[in-house]
């Protein structure tokens, strides 16, 4: 964490010599959240209701999956950005440092300007309880906790997998994105709302439902006692990532740049 820290004080020292473009970008991406907002905004005033959840519950389900995945693509951005990394060669010197490689590539590039959208999320989710009704118990407290960790760790898997992917392509796979920025996108929305195959594969594929939609019954009072712990069962999906990324390793032969 010691050398992490050190990243992190590099990427934001370079950010300063540049401010008010760095200040920008951050309402940049302010904005463009924003947009998605007045979307559901204008959408939940023409129809009240999107099957049983009204405007104020949704947008605490939108709240809660921006904030994870802006707190993932802060932290693992490196990981999306690793094809660049293969093709140039860079991966090369990775290897030959006595540190950890996934703690290089994380620290190869953390995004501060994402601090735009964590902000916009946390905007809209203290909005959403303030107007949800929400009554708040230490289990509620503890399954908003584990939301964000375990959606953090959920997406940052995600990443490791696009990343882990260019060890045999070199070229990013684009279709990565589904699962990280199409997730984001449909993520306003509970799981549910997409049919009961939709919900099954985010159940038990890819535990979007587990850090998303039954959290988020538990904290409007219609799930199970057991609903907050989810989210813990949802970390296990970074073994397999983790797992594909040592493969990928093994396998490395060099871009030849």
């Amino acid at each position: 964490m010691k050398l992490y820290g050190k990243y992190f004080a590099m990427h934001l020292k370079s950010l300063m010599e540049y401010k008010t473009s760095f200040f920008l970008t951050c309402i940049g991406q302010f904005l463009v959240s924003f947009n998605v907002f007045l979307g559901m905004y204008f959408m939940l005033r023409r129809f009240s209701t999107v099957q049983g959840f009204t405007y104020n519950e949704v947008l605490l389900c939108f709240g809660i999956t921006l904030m994870e995945f802006s707190l993932a693509e802060s932290v693992a951005r490196g990981f999306d950005t690793f094809d660049s990394m293969i093709r140039q060669g860079e991966f090369d010197r990775v290897l030959v440092r006595p540190r950890n490689e996934i703690l290089q590539v994380l620290g190869s590039r953390i995004e501060f300007s994402r601090i735009g959208r964590i902000l916009q999320a946390v905007v809209m989710f203290v909005y959403g309880f303030s107007v949800s009704k929400v009554h708040w118990t230490f289990g509620k407290i503890l399954a908003v906790v584990l939301m964000l960790i375990g959606g953090t760790v959920i997406f940052t898997g995600i990443f490791l997998v696009y990343a882990a992917l260019c060890f045999f392509t070199i070229e990013g796979l684009e279709f990565i994105n589904i699962f990280t920025d199409g997730a984001r996108e449909y993520g306003k929305y509970p799981v549910s709302i997409y049919g009961k195959r939709m919900l099954q594969l985010c159940t038990f594929v890819i535990p979007y439902a587990l850090i998303q939609y039954y959290p988020l019954l538990y904290l409007l009072d219609r799930g199970k006692p057991y609903y907050p712990l989810l989210p813990l069962a949802a970390c296990l999906f970074f073994l397999p990532c983790f797992l594909l990324w040592k493969l990928g390793v093994k396998h490395y032969t060099s871009a030849g740049s």
